[in-house]
């Protein structure tokens, strides 16, 4: 399927709208995601363009004459690839590629680029390629065009790279194999999923980045992949762990994104099927992000949308060691204290105090507070357990 080549860093320019649904502090956080997803793809940006629009243009995303502005700094600067912070429709491709004249990836492309280079077991490859696959298809026009151009690099560790043997006959073949394959897939892993026995099933979730796997290597005693790069755990990983004598399993899940492509979701499902069959999940979250709460709102509306939202939760604040908050001087009477000003005490009296869910802080790095995380763990997994295997009780 997918060729994982060494990518030589490539020089990219990142482009996005400021709008009445998406205001400048957004759209800022937004290229921020985004510069980050084009380093781990392997790229390098070096300019960010934003334009403010009533919405984007449905022709060219962004206007005429800020178009005009990229392709001058594309052109006086050797840019190879500009990358547009939201999905962009088939014919705004066509037309964005006629006046810049380089390789065009929106946000969608660029997360299944990473994707692919990250996927390592039959499943996850088979569940990127059909997303993959399933992308390309309304853009079959403009990718051969394209390709012919444009060898290699980012976004292009996906089907179709060899010959026009992609005309729209052969990939929607290719989907419904793919889909067929999944299928077979998905049996299999609901097998191994009744063939786990009697134990208590935990499902680690959280934004891409939270630091799902460093805590499940800590916990289960594994060496799960771990960095510090968006998407650095693509394959589900299922632990057998035990806490005080208890046992249970702990799965490692894809991290979560805000504009997921919805390819993926569907895709994936296999994966996502672990979090909904789970009995218990730990929302593990980066606190020391200024945009955290951004963050657990997008991952409750994936959850959501997948039927898990009511699952018991344990919330974990992760990576307290990295929080840092501005101070405010004692003879300041001007300054509002605000969110930026919060010590960890301060969150723990907001909104937090007020969570049905238990919460906790820890640093997994650090390891500091895993005592007591393992025992809200401890808890949850003895109540649940009795409560779903009633006869099947621990020997202590």
């Amino acid at each position: 399927m997918i060729e994982t080549r060494e990518v030589i860093s490539e020089k990219v320019v990142l482009i996005g709208v400021i709008t009445q649904h998406q205001d400048i502090d957004k759209a800022n956080e937004y290229l921020d995601e985004l510069e980050f997803l084009t380093s781990t793809a392997g790229g390098v940006p070096v300019k960010r363009f934003l334009q403010k629009l009533e919405k984007p243009n449905p022709k060219t995303f962004i206007g005429t004459g800020k178009l005009d502005e990229v392709k001058t700094f594309i052109d006086a600067n050797t840019i190879g690839t500009a990358v547009f912070d939201d999905e962009l429709s088939p014919a705004q491709l066509r037309n964005i590629e006629r006046v810049l004249d380089c390789k065009i990836l929106d946000r969608t492309n660029l997360i299944l680029d990473i994707f692919a280079g990250r996927a390592q077991t039959s499943s996850a490859k088979t569940q990127v390629e059909l997303a993959q696959y399933e992308y390309l298809l309304p853009r079959l026009t403009r990718m051969w065009t394209h390709l012919d151009k444009q060898k290699g690099g980012i976004g292009m560790r996906g089907p179709g790279e060899t010959e026009i043997e992609t005309d729209r006959r052969i990939i929607r073949d290719k989907i419904t194999l793919l889909k067929k394959k999944l299928q077979t897939i998905d049996k299999q892993m609901a097998v191994q999923r009744k063939n786990r026995g009697k134990m208590v099933r935990v499902a680690l979730v959280g934004y891409t980045n939270v630091g799902k796997s460093t805590l499940m290597n800590l916990i289960s005693k594994s060496e799960v992949f771990a960095e510090n790069k968006l998407f650095a755990t693509l394959d589900t990983t299922v632990r057998k762990v035990v806490v005080k004598n208890v046992p249970f399993l702990l799965t490692d899940t894809v991290g979560f994104i805000r504009k997921l492509p919805t390819q993926l979701v569907e895709s994936f499902k296999s994966t996502l099927d672990e979090v909904r069959e789970a009995d218990l999940l730990i929302h593990v979250v980066d606190i020391s992000h200024p945009n955290f709460e951004d963050h657990i709102e997008s991952v409750n509306k994936i959850l959501n949308e997948i039927e898990s939202a009511n699952k018991p939760t344990i919330m974990v604040f992760n990576k307290i060691d990295a929080y840092t908050h501005e101070t405010i001087d004692e003879d300041d009477l001007i300054t509002i204290k605000s969110k930026v000003h919060y010590t960890l005490e301060d969150w723990k009296n907001t909104w937090m105090n007020d969570l049905e869910k238990k919460a906790c802080f820890i640093s997994a790095v650090k390891k500091q507070n895993i005592e007591n995380f393992k025992d809200m763990v401890y808890d949850d997994v003895i109540k649940i357990h009795s409560k779903i295997f009633p006869y099947n009780n621990f020997l202590y």
